[in-house]
């Protein structure tokens, strides 16, 4: 069995598997079922109040988790896939959990193969949190992947520069990180 197919086993069976995106190692697990959020949340020893992001392979699987203005086509064309997470409000699919009831999500669409293929292969999203222990170091290499875990999909060394997270809907940029330069002058133009 290849990686991708024991990846998405383990991702059925609300197991958690670690998979490499364009800025640093993601943990991985079924963005729909509670017990494996639950698990996430255990793993990394991160606060339940704190948000969790998901990570889709599409713009229809975007827009199947979150509303979104035609107005937001342009930025998703312009930076998705990439190293940016999208905030906006979350679709009732989307468990109260990984919104930290504030009934918003942010949205990943990370911009390496593996990550895409994984989540299109699992044809559902998945979450998009690094592989650490909350407040740790963000993980650039598979042996600084410290949360417990079922799988490991090896991307190699990564860049390790967090994705930039920003609120679409308030153009705002919530937390710096990669691309921030053509992200900020994105939103200064509308």
């Amino acid at each position: 069995m290849d990686i991708m197919k024991k990846a998405v086993s383990v991702l059925m069976h609300d197991g958690l598997v670690v998979y490499p995106t364009e800025t640093v190692y993601g943990l991985g697990a079924d963005a729909f079922s509670e017990e494996a959020i639950r698990k996430v949340y255990e793993a990394k020893k991160r606060p339940i109040a704190m948000p969790v992001s998901i990570a889709v392979s599409d713009r229809d699987m975007l827009g199947a988790v979150v509303r979104t203005e035609s107005w937001m086509d342009r930025f998703f064309d312009t930076f998705l896939p990439g190293p940016v997470t999208v905030v906006l409000p979350a679709r009732n699919c989307v468990p109260d959990v990984l919104t930290g009831g504030t009934g918003r999500i942010g949205i990943r669409m990370p911009a390496h193969p593996l990550a895409l293929q994984l989540i299109a292969a699992f044809d559902g999203p998945i979450t998009a949190t690094s592989a650490n222990l909350h407040g740790a170091k963000d993980p650039q290499t598979p042996d600084e992947c410290t949360v417990p875990h079922e799988l490991l999909i090896d991307g190699g060394r990564l860049p390790g520069t967090p994705s930039t997270v920003v609120d679409l809907e308030k153009r705002e940029i919530i937390r710096s990180g990669a691309d921030i330069d053509r992200i900020a002058s994105f939103l200064r133009s509308r």
